[in-house]
């Protein structure tokens, strides 16, 4: 299998999978259990995601100067600041760490 057709086939069955939650009816979606299973499923995508980009690099897992200031934007967001802060806050972090020579 090529790399062009294993673009297509996953771009395919994507396809199918949202039309298939076009099928699904609303009254299945709206019930508790089905709501409660969706947003955690995408909390756990999204911290599944930040994991990945902050610490992965490959194989291997790479501590550097990601790391302190994703824990500066998990704090700023737990003590609810706005996102444009949390933002400009990582980044300061992270630019100084590099900067000091403390994170690559």
């Amino acid at each position: 299998m090529t790399v062009w057709t294993a673009v297509l086939l996953a771009a395919c069955i994507c396809v199918a999978w949202k039309a298939f939650g076009y099928l699904v009816p609303a009254s299945v979606m709206e019930a508790p259990r089905p709501a409660r299973i969706s947003d955690l499923l995408t909390v756990a995508l999204l911290s599944a995601l930040v994991a990945v980009q902050s610490l992965g690099d490959g194989q291997a897992i790479i501590v550097d100067a990601r790391v302190p200031a994703v824990l500066v934007a998990g704090g700023l967001l737990w003590l609810r600041q706005s996102f444009l802060v949390v933002v400009i806050a990582a980044a300061v972090v992270a630019a100084v760490l590099r900067l000091l020579g403390w994170a690559v």
